[in-house]
């Protein structure tokens, strides 16, 4: 696996156990749509969680945050309503991002909630 495709995974599983401990419950992760992929789909109370996990080795390039663009909003947006339609949800839905980036050895998690709106 090419080392940025390991670097995106560790991220994912980083993100799924940050929201875990901060009370989410994760109901799927790579969940799929035709050509869209939500990273993670987490719950907490009545919020049901969109959230697009950025891995980056360093802000060399930019914010992790910077790397969604519309195109990948649309889709994402597409997905959950996909999602939410299938499983006849009532529930409110936010978009979310988690950036996370190498800070020497260790990584720093950022967690931005209600990151876009979907249009």
């Amino acid at each position: 696996m090419a080392e940025h495709n390991e670097l995106g995974k560790l991220g994912e599983e980083m993100a799924v156990e940050f929201l875990r401990k901060d009370g989410y419950t994760i109901l799927q992760t790579n969940w799929t749509f035709q050509k869209a992929e939500i990273d993670i789909i987490a719950q907490k109370e009545n919020t049901l969680a969109i959230v697009e996990v950025k891995t980056r080795s360093s802000l060399e390039f930019g914010l992790p945050q910077d790397f969604v663009k519309p195109k990948k909003i649309k889709l994402l947006v597409k997905a959950v309503d996909a999602f939410v339609n299938e499983r006849d949800l009532d529930i409110e839905v936010r978009f979310d991002i988690i950036a996370i980036h190498k800070e020497g050895k260790s990584f720093v998690i950022e967690h931005l909630i209600d990151a876009f709106y979907h249009f």
